[in-house]
């Protein structure tokens, strides 16, 4: 009988216990989310409010130092001006010496602020022949880092006669992590410049990018650099080096151009690499990029066009003609080719030789880093060339002219495109996504049936799937 009620009570007990271990546990299911869902929600605001989280980089986010000496800046500084845009970019031009009076101009209050650099007469400089100025712009680098703008993820390099694009520029920063460490730039278009120099150097007038924490780290440590590279020519060879004992290599982007040319840079222009036009260098060694204009308005040209549709630049987009068996090369906002003849693709994206080699005294400084095809010597020979004329949006529409601005004096039939009058290209504003930066494709086009011989119009298009770009039957 005790046995029995032992039992009784035993399981009086352990329905008690299993009660409430019920109740403990619907308490914790309905009291739990009070307490952590405050302490998640804190999170997620923090992350909102945290510059370096998940917003996209934007103009904002970047600090540029630009290189430039009291004597050049007076004739450099429209070239800034083309690019540099008061209300929204940061940084500073970095002199050798102060301005007289007598060159501030009324536009300065526009233009970028003016830093004087620090002294740098305790580095040693032994390259014979060279610019010890080459340590002065070195430390626009660490100089840069010291003006403390905050919300900075990134530190862009140049000099003053480096022309960059910034929506181009910030489309391909946006595909790093700020985060990490990179240095971003180009190496040079010549072969020999980059076996004298360096191949694995981002080259300081095609300009270059450094990422927040890892512009923080080198400006720390650059001065002990310099006194270990007393030998070498340039500053962008010293910033290199310096990142090379830190365990950092360059990131190429070919959208930076050295441009290491001379004369006519049609050829480098006309066949640029499907990535965004980020920077041109050098535009007072090279020939006007547009024919009968000076070059300071030849270049406003193109960044009339680049302004309406800055990822589409210099983009080519190649399409065949199969009723005259014409080759049409589109550089969109720049320049037409059109061959009298069918060319294979691979053909025509070789870069046509319109230029001069830096240095011309030796049969290798013709050696360049790309593949090129031959500029005919006769130019009535050569494809005929349309030069922009004028471009114009309306809604989502762009419709941009083109027509020859060098007449040539050359006899032609019915079916030679020298003709043409007048190419006329309609196209979309091209908004290039993350993916199709990482992985591009070039566009496609079409010539359009026209009203008259002396005129063509072409349409600019995705490709479809399976889309080849070759001459129809």
């Amino acid at each position: 009988m005790r046995s029995s009620k032992f039992n009784k009570l035993q399981y009086n007990n352990s329905r008690l216990n299993t009660l409430i271990l019920v109740v403990s546990i619907m308490c914790l299911i309905l009291y739990l989310p009070s307490i952590f869902f405050p302490i998640l929600s804190k999170s997620r605001t923090s992350m909102r409010n945290d510059p370096s989280s998940s917003e996209p980089t934007s103009i904002d986010h970047i600090v540029f130092g630009i290189a430039s000496t009291a004597k050049s800046w007076p004739t450099r500084k429209e070239y800034i001006n083309m690019w540099w845009n008061h209300d929204k970019m940061r940084g500073c031009i970095f002199l050798d010496a102060p301005l007289d009076n007598d060159t501030l101009l009324d536009n300065d209050s526009v233009m970028p602020p003016i830093c004087i650099s620090n002294d740098t007469s305790r580095f040693g400089y032994t390259w014979d022949g060279g610019l010890r100025s080459a340590i002065r712009v070195a430390r626009v680098v660490s100089e840069t880092v010291a003006l403390n703008h905050t919300n900075a993820r990134w530190f862009v390099f140049g000099d003053d006669d480096t022309l960059f694009f910034p929506d181009n520029l910030v489309k391909t920063l946006s595909k790093y992590d700020h985060n990490l460490w990179y240095y971003i730039g180009s190496n040079s278009e010549s072969y020999v410049q980059n076996r004298h120099f360096s191949f694995s150097m981002a080259y300081g007038g095609a300009g270059f990018a450094i990422s927040y924490p890892l512009a923080k780290v080198l400006s720390k440590v650059l001065d002990s650099c310099l006194e270990r590279y007393t030998h070498l020519y340039g500053s962008d060879g010293r910033i290199s080096s310096c990142l090379a004992e830190l365990g950092v290599a360059f990131t190429n982007e070919p959208g930076f151009h050295q441009m290491d040319v001379t004369g006519d840079a049609f050829g480098l222009l006309k066949t640029h690499p499907m990535s965004p036009l980020v920077s041109l260098h050098h535009p007072d060694r090279i020939d006007p990029i547009f024919p009968s204009m000076t070059q300071t308005n030849a270049l406003r040209h193109l960044y009339e066009a680049a302004n309406i549709d800055p990822h589409r630049i210099l983009q080519q987009t190649v399409c065949y003609d199969r009723w005259y068996s014409w080759t049409v090369s589109v550089s969109w906002g720049y320049a037409i080719e059109v061959f009298g003849v069918h060319v294979l693709l691979p053909d025509v994206l070789r870069i046509p030789v319109t230029f001069q080699p830096w240095l011309k005294n030796r049969v290798f400084n013709t050696f360049f880093n790309f593949d090129m095809r031959r500029h005919h010597h006769e130019p009535c020979r050569r494809p005929v060339v349309f030069h922009l004329d004028s471009v114009h949006l309306k809604e989502d529409r762009i419709t941009s002219v083109y027509r020859v601005m060098e007449e040539r004096n050359c006899t032609f039939g019915m079916s030679s495109p020298r003709r043409i009058q007048e190419i006329t290209v309609y196209s979309q504003k091209l908004n290039l996504e993350l993916k199709q930066l990482q992985s591009p494709r070039r566009q496609c086009c079409d010539i359009l049936p026209s009203s008259s011989y002396k005129l063509m119009e072409i349409n600019i298009r995705s490709c479809h799937e399976e889309e080849l770009i070759h001459k129809k039957p």
